[in-house]
């Protein structure tokens, strides 16, 4: 009585097919806490207040000879860089068609409508969005990651970021590299 080979799942076949590994990445260390009030609409706007908005990131890329994708360490990396930029600040959405944002002395002024809000410098981020929503977010730090010196050369297929403002409720954004 012969011994008994385990039967391997993985068979050779006549289709190739490329190998692609997708890496979720969910970690307590990539989040910022901010400030923010979203905009509904020219009179209507929800009072500042914070968040501990917390970033997580998923890709697909190729899987490389040594069973694995690029050192997706740089995308931790890059990821928590954005987070600690938008750390401890007021997030004012420079593309907004309802808010303006001046220089007024030593203070950064946000204008909507009647309001002049304002803020200390040091307190305030701008950023290129049209609101301080989810869904904006999201996209911003999806594009600041694709184009990230450690991060804009690599093989990735797709990539999703999503950004919570509290448990259960987020936005993302997706990349999806064209055939």
């Amino acid at each position: 009585m012969g011994v008994k080979m385990p039967v391997s799942l993985f068979r050779q076949s006549a289709v190739s097919v490329e190998k692609l590994g997708r890496i979720e990445i969910a970690k307590q260390a990539l989040n910022f806490s901010a400030a923010h009030f979203t905009i509904f609409s020219a009179t209507e706007r929800e009072d500042l207040h914070g968040h501990n908005w917390q970033v997580e990131c998923e890709l697909t890329s190729p899987i490389d000879e040594n069973g694995l994708i690029f050192d997706y360490s740089l995308i931790k990396k890059a990821v928590k860089e954005i987070c600690d930029e938008l750390d401890e600040k007021t997030i004012l959405p420079e593309q907004s068609p309802h808010l303006s944002i001046e220089q007024d002395g030593d203070y950064v002024v946000g204008v909507y409508g009647n309001e002049r809000i304002p803020f200390l410098p040091r307190d305030v981020i701008t950023l290129p969005i049209a609101n301080a929503s989810v869904e904006e977010l999201s996209y911003y730090v999806l594009d600041r990651v694709l184009n990230h010196p450690d991060i804009k050369d690599q093989d990735i297929r797709d990539m999703t970021i999503k950004v919570s403002s509290s448990p259960g409720q987020n936005g993302s954004a997706t990349f999806t590299r064209d055939s």
